[in-house]
C-alpha cells in the first residue's frame, strides 16, 4: 500500500488538473464557491489552505484579497501552483497539513481544507488533532471551511467500480474496497504514449468520515456556528469560531 504522498507521486499528481477539466475549470469552480459563500477578507486577511495542491483554492483566495499560506505534500502540484501564482500573495509550503502551524505566525481569518483532503489523514485522532489546531489558529469569528466525500455509506458489488474520467488519451478507473474505518482506494490510470497504452496503478486508504461525526467533533473543540450540507455525497462544512 502507498502512503498518500506516494500515491500522488505515482499516479494522481500527473492527472490531477486533467481530472478537473483543466486548470481554469478548477479555478472557476472554487472562485464561484467562495463567491456563493461570501468569502472575502474583513479582518486580518490571513488565510491558510490545507491540501493546497496546484492552487485551486489558494489562487482564488489570493485574488479575493487574502494573504495565503498554501500547504501540501506533493511537489509536482506545488510546482504547478508556483508557476501559476504570478505575483499573488501566496506562501508555498511543502509539508504535512497537520503541521501547518509550524509555518504560520499569528492567527488566521480563514482556514480551508477542501476537495477530500481531510479523508487523507491516517486516523480520526489526527482529524481531531487538526481541528484543535485549527481552532487555536483562527481569529475570533474566523471561519473554517471543509469539503469532503462522505464514505461512511458503503457501495457494493459492481457499484464499487467507478469510471472517474476518460478521453482519447487517458482512462481513469477507481475501485473501492471497504474496511471498518477506512476505504482502500485503488486507482488505475491508462495513458496513451506514442500509440501505446501505459498503466499507472496504486492504492491508498481514505478515512470514512460522516457529516454527523465531523459536526460533533467541531462542536467539541469549540466552534460555535456549524453549517453543513450534502450534495451528491460531498459534504460542505462552514464552522465559525
Amino acid at each position: 500500500m502507498s502512503t498518500v504522498k506516494e500515491h500522488y507521486e505515482n499516479v494522481l499528481s500527473d492527472v490531477y488538473i486533467w481530472m478537473f477539466d483543466g486548470f481554469e475549470s478548477g479555478l472557476n469552480k472554487n472562485t464561484e464557491f467562495f463567491k456563493m459563500h461570501k468569502v472575502s477578507p474583513t479582518r486580518s486577511g490571513v488565510a491558510i489552505d490545507l491540501g493546497a495542491g496546484c492552487g485551486f483554492q489558494s489562487i482564488p483566495l489570493a485574488k479575493a484579497g487574502f494573504t495565503v499560506t498554501a500547504v501540501d505534500l506533493d511537489n509536482k502540484l506545488l510546482s504547478e501552483l508556483e508557476c501559476r501564482s504570478d505575483q499573488l500573495p501566496i506562501k508555498i509550503v511543502q509539508d504535512d497539513l497537520v503541521d501547518f502551524d509550524k509555518h504560520t505566525e499569528g492567527n488566521a481569518e480563514l482556514i480551508v481544507c477542501m476537495t477530500d483532503t481531510l479523508c487523507h489523514l491516517e486516523t480520526k485522532a489526527k482529524v481531531l488533532s487538526l481541528f484543535e489546531k485549527v481552532m487555536t489558529s483562527l481569529e475570533e469569528s474566523g471561519q473554517f471551511i471543509l469539503t469532503f466525500r462522505d464514505l461512511s455509506f458503503e457501495l457494493s458489488d459492481l457499484d464499487r467500480f467507478i469510471p472517474v474520467k476518460s478521453d482519447d488519451d487517458t482512462v481513469f478507473t477507481c475501485f473501492l474496497e471497504y474496511e471498518p474505518e477506512t476505504v482502500k482506494v485503488h486507482d488505475l490510470v491508462y495513458r496513451k504514449k506514442e500509440g501505446n497504452w501505459c498503466l499507472s496503478r496504486s492504492y491508498y486508504r481514505k478515512l470514512r468520515l460522516s457529516k454527523e461525526w465531523i459536526d460533533e467533533q467541531l462542536s467539541n473543540v469549540g466552534f460555535t456556528q456549524i453549517e453543513s450540507t450534502v450534495d451528491k455525497g460531498f459534504v460542505t462544512v462552514i464552522a465559525v469560531k
